[in-house]
């Protein structure tokens, strides 16, 4: 049985191992660092999926005002299940509790961003499959610090 709760500081180690899987290792302390200033804000929040008692995926968001329209939205920042979790619905439900907090945000739409590389295609499938349309591409540029 899959059960969807906030996520708790002592579930840093399984972020760390989660969000490797994204492609973005970090170590457990850097994780721990990440997590606290994410959880300091109050227009985000960070969800974990347990099953058989293990944290077996995690989906973060954060709530946005974009400039184009009068509503917020909620943007799904991170959304990974585990390797050894996949196929049971651990992803459909942590977008299902994504969009609940989403509505209790009073936000018109649930929006993500992933990676256009092969390995992705999966996932792609899967938000298709939710119901996420495509409607655009995403440009990043590294900023240099001074």
């Amino acid at each position: 049985m899959i059960r969807i709760r906030p996520y708790q500081p002592s579930d840093v180690h399984a972020a760390a191992e989660l969000v490797g899987l994204l492609g973005y290792a970090a170590s457990e302390e850097r994780m721990r660092k990440r997590m606290e200033a994410i959880d300091s804000q109050p227009t985000a929040a960070t969800f974990v999926a347990e099953y058989g008692g293990s944290v077996a995926g995690m989906v973060g968001l954060r709530k946005l005002y974009p400039y184009e329209q009068d509503d917020p939205v909620v943007q799904i920042a991170a959304l990974v299940a585990g390797s050894n979790y996949r196929g049971l619905g651990i992803g459909r439900a942590l977008v299902l509790q994504a969009e609940r907090w989403a509505a209790e945000a009073g936000a018109s739409a649930l929006v993500l961003t992933s990676g256009m590389r092969p390995e992705r295609e999966e996932a792609h499938r899967f938000y298709a499959h939710l119901g996420f349309a495509v409607t655009g591409k995403r440009f990043v540029k590294t900023v240099r610090q001074p």
